[in-house]
C-alpha cells in the first residue's frame, strides 16, 4: 500500500507471531526488492468456508521451487496458520488469504541469483469483499503471455504481474473491466486476472494449458463440477474470433471466482445457463 493510503483489517504472520497491520518486511538491499524473487498464492475466506485452501497452500511451495527459492514450511503447515489466521477475523469474513516467499540475499554464484538459504516466508489475511456477479467487460489486448522459456509461467510468480497489469491499464482506459491475453502464437491464453471460458452450442471450452499462463486452481475446480454434472468441457486452442462467436462468457479466478462476461468488444452478452450452473456448483461444493 501506498504510504498513508488506508488499509483494510489486514493480520500477517512473519518470524513466528502475527502482526496487525502491513509491516514492512524488506529492505532497498532484499533481493526481492530489486531483483523480483516473489512468489505468492492467493485463496478465499467467505460465508464461514475456504474451498480449495489446501491446494492454494500446496501451490505456493511449487511456485518459490519454480523461481530458485526453497520453501521453508510444509503444505500443512501453511493451512494450519491459515486456519489459525481466520480466528482473528469474523467468521463470515470475506477474506483475501496470501502466503508469499521472497529471496532475502544475494547468491554470490550466480551474481543477479537469490541465495536459496536466505528465502523467507509471510502469510497475510485481509478483509476483502466478494464481487457481485453482475458481469464484466473484455477487450483485446495488445500484450501478450511469454513462454516458459522466458518468464517463470509456471509459477504464481511476483514478477509475471507488471506485464498483465499493462494489460488491465489497457483495457481500463478503452472503458472495459478486463483484458485478453493472447500467448505469443495469437492464441488466447487467459484474461489479465483471471481464466476465461466460452460456451458454443452447450459446450464449454476453455484454452488448453500449454504453459504461458497458470491453470487456475478455480478453474480445475469448475471444470471438473461441470463434468460430473453432465456438461461437456474441452480444453483446446481457442482463438480471439472463437470468442466472438461464443454464446456466453465467463471467467474463474480466486478473487472473484465464477462471473459471467456481459460485453466482449462491442457485443453484449447475457449471463448464461452453463455460467449460471458453473456459479451454483461452485457454491455448493464450497459449503459442501
Amino acid at each position: 500500500m501506498a504510504h498513508g493510503t488506508p488499509i483494510p483489517k489486514t493480520w500477517t504472520w512473519y518470524d513466528g507471531a502475527w502482526i496487525e497491520g502491513n509491516p514492512p518486511l524488506i529492505g532497498p538491499r532484499s533481493h526481492a526488492f530489486w531483483l523480483g524473487t516473489s512468489v505468492f498464492d492467493g485463496a478465499r475466506a467467505f460465508e464461514g468456508v475456504t474451498p480449495d485452501l489446501d491446494r492454494h497452500c500446496a501451490r505456493v511451495n511449487r511456485s518459490a521451487e519454480a523461481v530458485g527459492l526453497a520453501p521453508t514450511m510444509r503444505d500443512e503447515e501453511i493451512l494450519e496458520l491459515a486456519r489459525d489466521g481466520l480466528k482473528l477475523f469474523d467468521r463470515d469474513a470475506a477474506l483475501y488469504i496470501r502466503p508469499s516467499y521472497w529471496g532475502e540475499d544475494d547468491d554470490p554464484s550466480l551474481v543477479i541469483g537469490a541465495d536459496p538459504a536466505s528465502t523467507r516466508f509471510a502469510l497475510s489475511l485481509w478483509e476483502a469483499p466478494m464481487h457481485e456477479p453482475t458481469g464484466i467487460s473484455v477487450t483485446l489486448s495488445r500484450f501478450r503471455r511469454p513462454t516458459i522459456e522466458c518468464m517463470p509461467t509456471n509459477a504464481k510468480a511476483g514478477c509475471l504481474y507488471p506485464n498483465n497489469a499493462r494489460a488491465a491499464r489497457e483495457a481500463r482506459d478503452r472503458g472495459f473491466d478486463n483484458a485478453m491475453v493472447l500467448d505469443l502464437l495469437g492464441n488466447v491464453a487467459e484474461l489479465a486476472s483471471a481464466n476465461v471460458f466460452m460456451v458454443k452450442d452447450g459446450i464449454a471450452m476453455t484454452p488448453s494449458a500449454n504453459g504461458t499462463y497458470l491453470a487456475g486452481i478455480t478453474r480445475a475446480r469448475v471444470m471438473d463440477l461441470l463434468r460430473k454434472a453432465g456438461t461437456p468441457v474441452v480444453e483446446k486452442t481457442l482463438r480471439y474470433e472463437d470468442f466472438l462467436a461464443a454464446d456466453e462468457m465467463f471467467s474463474t479466478g480466486n478473487y472473484t471466482k465464477v462471473m459471467p462476461i456481459t460485453r466482449f468488444e462491442t457485443r453484449a452478452l447475457e449471463p448464461g445457463p452453463v455460467y449460471r450452473l458453473a456459479r451454483r456448483l461452485y457454491w455448493d461444493f464450497a459449503h459442501a
